[in-house]
Formats: structure tokens, C-alpha cells, sequence
């Protein structure tokens, strides 16, 4: 399924090249490759080619507007297939998070990995994670986003995804999503990878994971590592007693769990970065496999 990237260390160019290595689906604005401000890439990352997969970029309608895409799906597929939402980390769909969406491919799912940064811009033309948080993630809204995911279920819907059958995924900026996304009716399940659960309110992040506990309609698992020092394991309890409190009046609150591994740090998944971890990555993929087929999204 996988192989290693033949790459060095050293920092990637920002030089972003064509989305459509092999793909059957018509390439148009996205690019690929490693944001600059995420470097350097380490040689341990995983490359999952494309036999028995069609993956690439689509353009999905948002009323009006074009949203990019990276989609991928099984080439040969008999009926419908069960929908994955796989959100970015704050430097949006790149290299990394388009492979996450060829695994699923390969376990038979449509999984879609919307930019959703793409009104903001490129988080490739920044340099810096703070630069990228003040012009790219500050501007994105929670709105916004809610909105694009909900288009892109449409499409997916029309384009032989089940949507009896929706998962969301994703990974730190896109974790805190996937708490938030588990609030819409189409969601069955979601996976939150080291997401933030509490922060400053503000208008365009009006509400956080703490506070939409009883609005759940999705059971969450929360993937965190004990070792991340963005985001505090204290901060994970307040999470759960939210989630406890809602429990009662709230089956979806109720059968949230969360995993964490005590020596992990953040983006511990991140198979590209310093930070990544095997062991802890690998338990916490199968469990989000399993979590999916647990509950109905397979």
C-alpha cells in the first residue's frame, strides 16, 4: 500500500507542483508538495501510490464559488461509497494530507479533503506558522468552513458517495473541526487528531469543542498526545466533562472517547514532520478505522 518518499531533509522549495500524478479527475487550481513553513521533510514519509485508486483535484460548487478539492476513491467500486471528510492541518491540503486521503481510498472509501483556505489564500506563500495563522486560519470561519463541508457532502452525494454514511477526520487546526462538524445531521462519526477543544472566542470562532458538547449528533474519538505542549491534557478533562454533563440528554456526548498516548507529542500523525511517532500514529489509524465501522461509516 505504502512506500517511502525518496526525499532528503533539507527544506522544500514553496514551488508547488500539479496535483494529478496519475489521477483520472480534472486538475485546475490546487498545487502539491510540503508547505515551506512546515519543513524540512523528513525521509520517513509515506507515499501511497495509486494502483486500484483515482485520486486528484475537483472543484467542487459552493453556491457560487469554486472550492478545490483532493479526492480520492476507489478505481473499481460497486455501489456507493462511504464518505470521509479529511481536514487539513493549518497549512491546508498539501502532499500529506492528500495521501491520508488515498489510504482511506485503498479501504475502499471517497474521502474529500477540502481547501477550505482557499478564499484566504495560499498557506504556501508564508513562511512561518504565525503568518499563516494571522492571513490564512484567522480569517477562515467556523462558518465558513461548516458551510464548504456541507457542499462538499453535497457533491459528494451526486458523485457516488453514500451519504447515509459520513465520517470526518482531521488533523490539529482541522481536529478542532472535526469536534465542531460532528454537530451537523449528515455526520455519523468523527476522529479528531490532536484538536483543540477550548480557546478565545471571537467572531469567526464564536464557539469551540467545549461549548457544543450538547449539540453533538456524532460520537467524537479524540486522538491527543500527553506530550503536547499546545495543547494541555487539562484541557482534554474540561472536553470530557463537557461531555459527561451532556451525556445524560445527549447519546452522542455519551459515546465519545478519547485515547491518549502519554509520551506523544502534537501532530504526532504527521508522518513528514519531527514530530511524528510510529507507534502512536499506527494505533491511533487503526482505531480510526475501526471507529468508522463501529459506527456505520463503512
Amino acid at each position: 500500500m505504502t512506500t517511502k518518499k525518496d526525499q532528503d531533509s533539507k527544506i522544500v522549495s514553496s514551488d508547488r507542483r500539479g496535483f494529478m500524478k496519475a489521477s483520472a479527475i480534472t486538475a485546475t487550481t490546487m498545487g502539491i508538495g510540503f508547505v515551506a513553513a512546515s519543513e524540512p521533510v523528513l525521509a520517513a514519509a509515506i507515499e501511497t501510490d495509486f494502483t486500484g485508486i483515482k485520486a486528484g483535484e475537483q472543484m467542487i460548487p459552493v453556491g457560487s464559488f469554486q472550492m478545490p478539492a483532493y479526492v480520492s476513491r476507489p478505481e473499481k467500486a460497486k455501489g456507493s461509497l462511504p464518505i470521509v471528510i479529511v481536514a487539513s492541518e493549518i497549512f491546508g491540503v498539501h502532499e500529506y494530507i492528500a495521501d491520508v486521503t488515498r489510504r482511506f481510498a485503498k479501504l475502499g472509501y471517497l474521502a474529500i479533503a477540502p481547501e477550505f483556505f482557499t478564499r484566504a489564500g495560499d498557506p504556501n506563500t508564508y513562511g512561518t506558522i504565525a503568518e499563516i495563522q494571522k492571513n490564512i486560519v484567522a480569517p477562515t470561519t467556523d462558518t465558513q468552513v461548516l458551510n464548504d463541508l456541507q457542499a462538499a457532502l453535497v457533491w459528494a452525494g451526486k458523485n457516488g458517495g453514500n451519504l447515509k454514511k459520513v465520517g470526518v477526520t482531521g488533523f490539529c487546526w482541522g481536529g478542532r473541526i472535526t469536534w465542531l462538524s460532528a454537530t451537523l445531521p449528515q455526520v455519523k462519526a468523527g476522529v479528531a487528531w490532536y484538536g483543540r477543544v477550548i480557546g478565545e472566542k471571537t467572531e469567526g470562532n464564536p464557539r469551540h469543542p467545549v461549548d457544543i458538547a450538547a449539540d453533538l449528533k456524532a460520537p467524537v474519538l479524540g486522538l491527543y498526545g500527553g506530550a503536547d505542549t499546545g495543547i494541555s491534557l487539562e484541557s482534554v478533562e474540561q472536553m470530557r466533562e463537557a461531555l459527561a454533563k451532556a451525556a445524560p440528554k445527549n447519546p452522542a456526548a455519551k459515546a465519545c472517547r478519547f485515547e491518549i498516548y502519554p509520551d506523544a507529542p502534537h501532530a504526532f500523525h504527521a508522518d513528514y514532520r519531527a514530530t511524528y511517532r510510529e507507534g502512536p500514529a499506527k494505533d491511533g489509524w487503526e482505531k480510526c478505522i475501526a471507529w468508522f465501522k463501529q459506527n456505520g461509516v463503512a
